[in-house]
């Protein structure tokens, strides 16, 4: 990962964006498979700024699909992504028969990429867009990309009453 960013830097000046460094994990990957949840978190730097940038993910996996979220920050407010993320993620479930507990081997198809493609490649796709980040970022503000209206949004806004 470190090398494609690497390689990606002369088209990102190219295009008039700052040059991009993965630093390294800031939070290694894991998986939770009671929840059948990937996290984990890149230390970017921009321009080698010495204020590095945090790239938080997690990926909620459904039968069919997977739900990305993002959150960008600063590296000193890792702590406190973690807490709101994990307040974010109390509010997402899939709708009955979407979820990952309702996969029918018999008749779904099984991804090809596995988890770790999740954390590579997935994650690969995505830089062309965390370029752009850091312009809309100013220190102190924290981004999360498809949050509660994009949720409620996707998961009909309300849970079932009782």
């Amino acid at each position: 990962m470190q090398r494609g960013v690497q390689d990606e830097n002369t088209e990102r000046e190219q295009a008039g964006y700052p040059t991009l460094d993965l630093i390294g994990w800031a939070d290694q990957p894991r998986y939770d498979a009671a929840t059948h949840k990937m996290y984990w978190a890149k230390e970017l730097s921009f321009d080698h700024d010495d204020a590095h940038t945090l790239n938080y993910a997690v990926r909620i996996l459904g039968r069919d699909n997977v739900l990305e979220l993002n959150a960008v920050a600063g590296m000193t407010q890792l702590p406190q992504i973690r807490r709101d993320m994990a307040a974010v993620l109390s509010q997402v479930t899939f709708n009955p028969g979407s979820r990952y507990e309702d996969f029918n081997g018999s008749t779904d198809k099984v991804a090809t990429y596995g988890i770790a493609g999740l954390v590579g490649v997935v994650a690969a796709k995505k830089l062309g867009l965390l370029v752009l980040l850091p312009l809309l970022l100013k220190k102190g503000w924290i981004v999360l990309i498809a949050a509660v209206a994009a949720l409620r949004r996707l998961f009909g806004g309300r849970r079932a009453e009782a």
